[in-house]
């Protein structure tokens, strides 16, 4: 498996919490945690960006998606609105998730709560090139339902 390094520089607030960390061997993604000051509440259908303390300098050709965490959507509806989000290679500021309480029941978020993961992946660079014709597929136009439930 091939390891590339990435640059964490915690902020001020940052102070005590850990950096971000696989939670087991086979784990893809790295646990993100919530840098608030206080508990804060989200309320059901509500919005919020809660900042994580950390600035990254990921290496060009990658970029960091950042997921839900299963837990929190099963157990209490918590979701992302922009799940993956991405922090491209270039983006030098605080680092921060959107979470969206898609749950019944307001969900407190406490300091150091892991509130999201974030995997690394490999971006491609594409050409895009205009075209009269498209290659056919045994597919073709079939769209949403078209492949079926069985």
């Amino acid at each position: 498996m091939d390891r590339i390094c990435i640059k964490v520089k915690p902020l001020e607030s940052h102070k005590g919490l850990p950096l971000p960390s696989y939670h087991s061997e086979g784990s893809s993604g790295m646990d993100l945690r919530a840098c608030v000051e206080a508990p804060l509440l989200l309320n059901p259908g509500e919005i919020k960006l809660i900042p994580t303390g950390l600035t990254m300098a990921i290496p060009q050709g990658y970029e960091a998606q950042i997921r839900p965490r299963s837990g929190l959507a099963l157990e209490h509806g918590i979701g992302m609105v922009n799940s993956p989000g991405t922090i491209d290679s270039d983006y030098r500021g605080e680092v921060g998730v959107i979470l969206i309480n898609w749950g019944q029941r307001p969900f407190t978020i406490n300091r150091g709560d892991r509130i999201a993961q974030m995997v690394i992946a490999e971006v491609c660079r594409v050409h895009i090139l205009e075209a009269e014709i498209l290659d056919p597929t045994q597919r073709g136009e079939g769209g949403f339902g078209h492949s079926g439930i069985e």
